[in-house]
């Protein structure tokens, strides 16, 4: 693992991200009746990712990331567009909500939900990718 940045940079970023995440999520749930949703959240979720890559290097983001910047916009895209399926399979117009509550937690999911969610990915995915450009960019420059 290469480290990149200082010593307290180093620290703040290990004790930050999983905050961030965790309020990227309290967003995006919230974003359905309060301000918020899938842009927000997935901008923080980024900045999360963002601190870490400038703490530890593009290696360790990507190792703790697992995927593809790239991948999550085609995920996010695609859990994006078959949101919108239920409403036809009900022979409803094209983006009407649907609404299911999943009994054993007592959840309402619904299609503005799942939309909400590949928001996020594509956002997330979108500035992660943006992001380790320019950082690659930056490295051949000084090589």
């Amino acid at each position: 693992m290469v480290r990149s940045g200082t010593l307290i940079l180093s620290v703040a970023a290990r004790l930050l991200l999983p905050l961030q995440l965790l309020f990227s999520l309290f967003l995006l749930l919230r974003g359905h009746d309060e301000p918020g949703g899938g842009f927000i959240a997935g901008l923080v979720a980024s900045g999360a990712f963002t601190l870490y890559l400038f703490a530890y290097g593009g290696r360790a983001m990507h190792a703790m990331l697992k995927v593809s910047p790239r991948d999550l916009i085609g995920a996010g895209l695609t859990l994006g567009v078959l949101s919108t399926l239920p409403a036809w399979w009900q022979g409803e117009p094209f983006f009407t909500a649907q609404w299911w509550t999943i009994p054993v937690i007592d959840f309402k999911a619904s299609t503005p939900l799942l939309f909400d969610i590949g928001v996020y990915l594509v956002v997330l995915g979108s500035v992660l990718t943006a992001i380790t450009a320019l950082v690659d960019t930056d490295r051949e420059d000084d090589a």
